[in-house]
């Protein structure tokens, strides 16, 4: 006998379009790719199907597994995936996410490939790893050209294909960085992995490495001890006569999140691998890598916060409390817009910070200025910002948001990830103050992108109040992450005001510059429009 029937329930967020953000489709026209626009929208509308949805969770919920030996005991340090995994990586690296934007000389590639990551992270953050890993390895691989000009191409190529077999027999391939080592986290010049200089040129890599994520690459940057000092090699996982190379995968790691995506501790016995850049110069080559996967990290923050307040919306758009569905009411209105306003202001400077990296590939000074500071102070801040954003995205489904199918605990196991990842918050505060203490351009080029927005009176003050913070340096370490916060917010809202919606920067400036609001989401002031800040990600009253 029938006991009830469902009713008053949400239904699965199916065929959208993920790029429908206007935020992002305007960035993506200022800042030089509109030639992209249908190209992200297509992207957007397969990222929103159930098929690819479903992907996302299957990846993730079926982790990759180590296969060290054969059924013969041959040692082969193989990984085995689920074939949703493959399906994910074939169409990333098919819409050029990888390192497609450095063959791309048109204007705006490196934006149009931002917005993609974006979209395509939506769907599941794990695979991205190795897209990104790939993506900043080339210009790491560029201080030595004989190397650039043999793998990059492949690195390049629109084809991916699993599995190990000789680099240049594979039509495509990924690339990762190899660094962490037990005793030296962040600090890798305690790193004790050596390697030898051999009579044909190769070097013999002896250490191990604690974390090294995206193992099932083609490519390993890895960074080893010489004579000269700390200095980066190139190592295949497979040789070009078959052979496997002595890198050993011991173990996988077990992570809070990111689980589709394998970690691994590594035992490099003997293996052999081909200098990157000068012996000694390891760090800068590698820099370059990190540099381009903390932009990849605060693309997926902003990612994730825009796939936690849609799907939260959603929801509330289709559940009823006390005789009213869940968007009518004005305290989830205003947990909504707030969270809303957040990742806004998220989506806008990470569309800024993508344009600046394309004009600075291409030579602009300035621009290379201005991102020096602002991506290490974007990183911070919204990376920060991610995991609060997550759990109450979560918290607005109530119960249900609490249970593995609604998919939001898998977001927010994943929002701490991209904080810790390619430096901590406090490794992000040294870099800012090493870089306004190395190069005080990029402080000029810092405020002078601020002052844009014109005589704004809360920017105006937040500006001049970091100004004089930054006068006395004496203690600077101290409050390093007050002013990076100031400096992230004060950003941000210029872009707001600016680009953005004049609802959503107002809102912004009167709760996050003026201090107008609570301690937790849902705490914006009186006068806030609700009603066009909740247009932004397609959420209307009265259903």
């Amino acid at each position: 006998m029938q006991t009830h029937e469902v009713f008053n329930q949400s239904v699965p967020l199916y065929g959208h379009n993920v790029a429908d953000d206007a935020t992002l489709l305007d960035g993506l026209t200022r800042e030089g790719a509109a030639w992209a626009v249908d190209d992200v929208n297509r992207l957007g509308l397969l990222a929103g199907t159930e098929q690819v949805q479903e992907w996302g969770r299957v990846a993730n919920e079926n982790p990759p597994v180590l296969r060290p030996y054969d059924r013969f005991g041959h040692r082969i340090d193989d990984i085995e995936f689920h074939p949703a995994w493959d399906e994910l990586l074939s169409i990333a690296v098919a819409n050029g996410l990888h390192g497609a934007p450095w063959s791309d000389h048109r204007t705006g590639s490196h934006v149009a490939r931002a917005a993609k990551f974006y979209v395509w992270s939506n769907v599941e953050a794990g695979h991205t790893c190795p897209i990104s890993a790939t993506y900043a390895s080339i210009p790491a691989l560029r201080d030595t050209p004989e190397l650039a000009a043999v793998y990059e191409p492949l690195l390049s190529n629109d084809r991916y294909e699993g599995g190990l077999r000789a680099p240049l027999d594979k039509p495509g391939l990924l690339a990762t960085m190899s660094m962490t080592e037990k005793q030296g986290g962040s600090d890798i010049r305690a790193n004790t992995t050596r390697a030898t200089l051999q009579p044909d040129g190769s070097y013999r890599i002896v250490g191990h490495k604690w974390f090294t994520s995206a193992t099932m690459a083609d490519l390993f940057l890895v960074l080893a001890q010489t004579d000269a000092g700390v200095t980066c090699f190139l190592v295949p996982r497979v040789l070009e006569d078959g052979s496997r190379n002595a890198v050993r995968l011991m173990r996988l790691k077990d992570k809070l999140g990111n689980r589709s995506n394998p970690s691994a501790e590594i035992e490099y016995e003997d293996a052999i691998g081909w200098r990157i850049g000068e012996e000694g110069r390891g760090v800068p080559s590698i820099i370059k890598m990190v540099n381009m996967t903390r932009l990849d990290c605060l693309i997926g923050a902003a990612s994730g916060m825009r796939r936690g307040v849609v799907q939260a919306a959603h929801h509330a758009s289709h559940r009823k409390a006390f005789g009213a569905y869940l968007i009518d009411q004005m305290l989830m209105r205003n947990v909504l817009a707030d969270l809303a306003v957040e990742s806004e202001a998220a989506s806008l400077l990470m569309m800024r910070l993508a344009g600046a990296h394309d004009r600075a590939t291409r030579g602009d000074a300035a621009e290379a200025a201005f991102l020096r500071l602002a991506l290490a102070v974007g990183k911070y801040w919204v990376c920060k910002r991610w995991p609060a954003h997550a759990a109450e995205a979560m918290e607005c489904f109530g119960g249900n948001g609490f249970i593995e199918e609604s998919q939001m605990p898998r977001l927010f196991r994943e929002s701490p990830l991209n904080g810790i990842w390619e430096g901590s918050g406090n490794v992000a505060a040294l870099d800012v103050l090493r870089a306004m203490a190395k190069n005080p351009a990029t402080v000029d080029a810092f405020f002078d992108e601020v002052a844009l927005a014109g005589p704004e009176p809360s920017i105006l003050r937040a500006t001049a109040e970091i100004k004089a913070q930054l006068t006395d340096l004496a203690d600077a370490e101290v409050l390093a992450r007050r002013v990076i916060e100031r400096m992230a917010l004060v950003l941000q809202a210029s872009l707001l005001v600016r680009f953005g919606d004049p609802a959503v920067a107002g809102a912004f400036v009167a709760s996050r510059l003026d201090g107008d609001r609570g301690s937790v989401y849902g705490t914006l002031p009186r006068g806030v429009d609700f009603a066009a800040i909740l247009a932004r990600i397609g959420a209307k009253a009265g259903r």
